[in-house]
């Protein structure tokens, strides 16, 4: 007898431990998160390589003490006699878990166990066996725990969820022995008779897993690679044996399984898969939209399905109407089905209206799911009214636009905000770019629950499509929490899409994905129209210029020279890129410089001068902090050092509760300063009145 490992993925330790007690009667098993452990013979630690379809890896256990030290890690590692288990002409490999207080690097661990074989080799033989990472002739596992660790010999070689059969997969596949637990978690395993249907296939893990369970396929018995196959204490005999009575006790498949996504390039994936597991027979591929898709089954089954679940913010709003046509036709088609959906977003599950029923906690990899289960009876068949006729914010969006719409037929320009927050439940903004939405959830304050939250935020992406008739796909997420810098101009994408809009007169391009802002405030629309009636025949400097949209239509107001001044070459390039595509005449220059350092020293002299600093910048290729409240006054002074006599410059920045130093200024040499932020705020943010304040500053 000898102390075995068997380890899985959390939340699956449950369920591995009663495979364990099935494959192995009689022994006693240990459970510790993701682990169970047991005293057993060679043959059952064979039999659980071979059978288990739930376990990641088996490890022989070699060697358990302290390690509390790097010395002590050593000296466990070495009371192993080695040349009872390899030979100096071996690979060996050292896979190292789990830190503590002397051992605070997993490396750093693996090579202590290391040098412990190494230098036993070389003192007795003077021969040492060698380093190899990728199938190693003696895979050597090693966890530490406290002050403990435990030595031992990985049997599994690799993972064990890796059946050997699996070519290709798709952008997140799922795990087989995960799939596995997902097949038994739905109840299905206790008849697999049952019909079972996966609509959201892949690379047809969950099919095949499942036509491995029906007709009694030990999973592992396509591997070649064992952590064992060179062990010195490897019985051949035996493991040939528990290989010969796995290939007999296989049987037909009685079972209807059927796979299909409405990718067909995945499909044919699953496809070869299914034929190099020798399953292909077994299950009826096909290329279905999942929110079509009906039973080909008369006699009701199990529809078990990993859909996706977007781990980034922007696919929700692909997601979220799909997971509600996905309800829709599980209502409307599956009727009598249990239904069984994997997620790593519960609250998507919940758009889909059915009342479930147990749930269980799982990891796919390293992402924390949730595996819900659902019968398809009566209740859970009911289809609800269009929730949208009578939906607090649907109904407060259509007043909007029905108000909108002859303002909007008014303006010249197809970007506009349509909702700013007005409930107090749904706190977004949400602005059209031509085709396009862009919706950006203000933070919730303190007193709102983040479930309550993103219920919200989940309610408005369901609604959206339907009460703007903009497409899911052109809707564009964004949270908006206080911005502190240059944050808000960090990028959150790499998409690079840029879309043109037009706005009187100009045309400007946007990125609607890859940035928290979009390239263009909206706020600001009346402000550059009053830029381009100062400026005819004026020679104009933009500073802290960002996309350089108030320098386009400086130009196209006339102005005589534009000078575009901003730190980021990116912003800067757009600068030049939205120049071009208006094809202005007139003098320009383009200038990449800290706006606040640069204006110290620059020599230049502009009738007109517009800048619109960020409230608070650190930015690495600043030499200073820049705030606008403390540093406002600084600023404008250097700012009227560049003024021709009679010039003026126009002063904006959005910090809430920004004051004005009238004093210092008038002291500076301005005499004649109008507040002039009521003039500059659109019809469409009137809500939001106090988003920026303006000033004119005369010299």
């Amino acid at each position: 007898m000898n102390q075995i490992l068997v380890t899985t993925s959390r939340g699956l330790d449950e369920l591995l431990k009663s495979e364990i007690e099935s494959l192995c009667p009689d022994v006693s098993c240990r459970l510790s998160p993701g682990t169970v452990s047991f005293s057993g013979t060679l043959e059952q630690a064979y039999t659980l390589c071979l059978w288990s379809r739930l376990a990641n890896r088996v490890v022989w256990v070699l060697a358990e003490g302290p390690c509390d030290s790097a010395d002590e890690l050593y000296d466990t590692a070495s009371s192993v006699d080695w040349q009872q288990h390899l030979r100096p002409s071996n690979t060996l490999s050292v896979q190292f878990n789990g830190t503590n207080r002397a051992i605070k690097n997993s490396q750093f661990g693996a090579v202590r166990i290391k040098d412990a074989i190494v230098d036993q080799f070389m003192e007795e033989l003077d021969q040492r066996p060698s380093v190899e990472k990728k199938l190693a002739d003696f895979p050597i596992w090693a966890r530490c725990h406290r002050e403990k660790v435990t030595i031992g010999l990985d049997l599994s070689g690799n993972s064990l969820h890796q059946r050997a059969y699996r070519s290709k997969t798709g952008e997140a596949p799922l795990k087989e022995h995960v799939a596995c637990a997902m097949l038994i978690r739905s109840g299905w395993t206790q008849d697999t008779t049952k019909p079972l249907s996966d609509v959201f296939c892949g690379s047809g893990t969950i099919a095949i897993e499942a036509a491995y369970i029906a007709r009694n396929i030990a999973p592992g018995i396509k591997r070649s690679y064992w952590g064992f196959n060179r062990w010195l204490q490897h019985n051949p005999s035996l493991w040939n044996d528990i290989n010969d009575e796995a290939l007999a006790s296989q049987k037909a498949c009685e079972t209807p399984i059927y796979a299909s996504d409405i990718d067909s390039k995945l499909v044919n994936i699953a496809r070869k898969n299914a034929d190099q597991a020798g399953v292909f027979n077994d299950i009826r591929f096909d290329v279905c939209d999942a929110l079509k898709a009906s039973p080909l089954s008369k006699e009701p089954g199990y529809l078990i399905s990993n859909p996706p679940y977007g781990e980034r913010l922007g696919e929700l709003t692909d997601l979220i109407p799909t997971f509600a046509e996905l309800g829709k036709q599980l209502k409307n088609a599956w009727g009598g089905w249990h239904v069984s959906l994997l997620s790593s977003n519960r609250d998507l599950l919940r758009v889909l209206k059915l009342r479930s029923g147990k749930e269980y906690g799982l990891n796919n990899g390293k992402l924390e799911c949730r595996f819900v289960n659902y019968l398809m009876d009566e209740d859970n068949c009911r289809q609800y009214g269009n929730d949208g006729d009578n939906h607090e914010f649907a109904n407060r969006l259509k007043k909007n636009l029905k108000k909108l719409k002859s303002w909007i037929k008014q303006q010249d320009t197809n970007c506009y905000r349509i909702y700013d927050a007005d409930l107090p439940d749904y706190n977004v903004a949400i602005d059209v770019y031509g085709e396009w939405l862009v919706v950006q959830e203000y933070a919730p304050p303190k007193t709102v629950s983040e479930d309550k939250a993103r219920k919200r935020l989940q309610e408005v992406l369901l609604h959206l499509p339907a009460v703007t008739g903009v497409d899911a796909k052109k809707i564009a997420l964004k949270v908006r929490s206080q911005q502190k810098g240059t944050t808000q101009y960090e990028k959150m994408d790499q998409k690079g899409e840029r879309l043109t809009v037009y706005e009187n007169g100009a045309r400007l391009l946007v990125n609607l994905t890859d940035y928290l802002d979009t390239g263009l405030f909206l706020d600001h629309r009346v402000t550059r129209q009053m830029v381009a009636k100062r400026v005819k025949n004026k020679d104009v400097l933009n500073l802290f210029s960002y996309t350089g949209s108030v320098s386009v239509h400086a130009a196209l107001g006339g102005a005589r020279s534009v000078t575009t001044v901003d730190m980021s070459k990116t912003y800067l390039d757009w600068a030049k890129d939205n120049m071009h595509l208006n094809k202005v005449k007139g003098a320009q220059a383009f200038i990449q410089a800290d706006c606040t350092t640069w204006l110290k020293t620059h020599p230049g002299k502009y009738d007109f001068i517009f800048i619109d600093p960020p409230s608070f910048s650190n930015s690495k290729r600043m030499q200073d902090t820049f705030d606008v409240q403390r540093d406002h006054v600084a600023l404008l002074k250097d700012a009227f050092r560049c003024l021709n006599d009679g010039g003026e410059v126009m002063f904006s920045n959005n910090r809430r509760g920004f004051k004005l130093d009238y004093e210092a200024l008038e002291e500076g040499g301005y005499k004649d300063i109008e507040d002039i932020s009521a003039k500059t705020i659109p019809d469409d943010f009137a809500r939001n009145s106090n988003i920026h304040k303006c000033w004119v500053l005369k010299k």
